[in-house]
């Protein structure tokens, strides 16, 4: 019995598909629009969506690419519409999608395309690219360079700094379902075979100085044979030609590698986007059944954010996968973070965005007693509501401490001090 998630803004549509899909022995679940399609996939793990084109709140192609970037299009989906032109259907076909259904839907012809795209089931696995970040400036335009230079280009050399978003830059000139070969994971020689059976896929290099010469014979005989075999190679390096050539690169190679290249930004130009990246790693973990099932708390997104990330995205990539595997609840608090990051180390007072600027704006003695609340607060909870353990932190007299503490309102520590007195 496979379990198939059903997506339709037509009650009518919905409760047909239901009943034939049921009455096969299927476990059917429905949802009316995107919103409640994106709840029941996560929660149910369909093994097939069928699903609706036009829908009110995010029409089907558009929900289809959404799970395609942030990879989760780990089901076959099957796509509906009574009123599709065939280049929307080919244009979902190249997203992901695996079949097409034209309503009015006859009951023969949706159960031979379940069966079928059952049988073409994708294997279990995520690919996270640049399509996933849409509300990013920086990866949404570095995203559209991409594009736009791979569309006249079969290679693309990206140009990155020591801590970057390589692969992530990569995979998102990777098809949907096409070939992925890294050439620094193979010292074997590339056959003609091979080449011709990863047709319309990658081929990938994180970083040109670490190729053997081995690997570098792989990547010149790649080059030669890319048009014929429908191949794209995207490499990447921290140096320039210059230094390739004295590490004894070919400088004929070399001049063909760095035809055409796209600058990429510094992990710490994405310092905003740390909390995203995180959030969409930990989804493709999960989905490639890497990681339990957790979530990443907004404290521990911020804590994320305030990071330095040396070794930029495949740092990040691993501190998820640590985090995830380690934790204890199904949230991941912005302490476990501390804790794996910092070990020892007191956790700093989470500030809310934009409060620093707010600060700035008031008057002296307002901005002065905000600044003394989140201060206090922070010690109260670092010393476990101990008065005489923060009398000791902020060096200041007992009767002097709670006095302030009551005047910043802070009743806790106010009712403490009545029930010791009353003691």
């Amino acid at each position: 019995m496979s379990q198939i998630l059903v997506i339709d803004d037509e009650v009518g549509i919905r409760e047909l598909l239901s009943e034939i899909l049921t009455d096969e022995g299927h476990d059917v679940t429905t949802a009316e629009n995107a919103a409640a399609a994106r709840a029941l996939r996560d929660a149910a793990r369909p093994d097939l969506v069928l699903l609706d084109i036009w829908m009110p709140d995010t029409d089907g192609v558009t929900l289809l690419k959404e799970w395609a970037a942030a990879g989760q299009l780990t089901m076959p989906v099957v796509m509906m519409s009574g009123h599709a032109t065939i280049d929307t259907a080919v244009e979902a076909t190249k997203i992901g999608a695996v079949g097409f259904l034209e309503k009015p839907i006859g009951m023969q012809k949706l159960l031979a395309a379940v069966k079928q795209a059952l049988e073409r089931a994708p294997k279990p696995g995520s690919v996270l690219s640049l399509a996933a970040f849409p509300r990013s400036p920086l990866l949404k335009d570095l995203r559209k360079r991409l594009e736009q230079v791979a569309a006249r280009s079969r290679v693309v050399l990206l140009r990155a700094p020591a801590a970057s978003i390589v692969e992530l830059a990569a995979r998102t000139l990777q098809q949907p379902g096409k070939a992925w070969i890294d050439l620094g994971h193979d010292s074997n020689p590339l056959t003609l075979e091979l080449l011709a059976e990863s047709g319309g896929g990658v081929l990938y290099c994180g970083e040109l100085a670490r190729l053997t010469r081995l690997q570098q014979k792989n990547l010149a005989f790649a080059l030669e044979r890319l048009d014929r075999h429908n191949l794209r190679l995207v490499a990447a390096t921290t140096h320039d030609a210059a230094q390739l050539a004295a590490q004894g690169w070919e400088e004929a190679l070399l001049d063909r590698l760095f035809d055409v290249s796209v600058g990429l930004p510094s992990f710490a130009e994405l310092k905003d986007d740390v909390p995203d990246l995180a959030t969409h790693l930990l989804t493709q973990l999960i989905e490639a059944g890497d990681v339990p099932n957790r979530r990443l708390a907004v404290a521990a997104q911020n804590a994320l954010r305030q990071q330095c990330w040396p070794e930029g995205y495949a740092q990040l990539k691993s501190v998820v996968k640590s985090l995830a595997l380690a934790a204890l609840d199904e949230e991941i608090g912005a302490e476990e973070v501390q804790h794996l990051l910092s070990p020892g180390a007191a956790a700093l007072p989470e500030v809310p965005p934009g409060l620093l600027p707010e600060m700035l704006a008031l008057p002296l003695r307002e901005a002065r007693e905000l600044f003394e609340r989140l201060y206090f607060e922070h010690h109260l909870k670092l010393e476990g509501g101990s008065m005489t353990r923060l009398a000791d932190k902020t060096g200041l007299e007992r009767t002097h401490l709670y006095r302030k503490l009551k005047d910043l309102g802070l009743r806790n520590a106010s009712k403490e001090h009545e029930e010791q007195a009353g003691s």
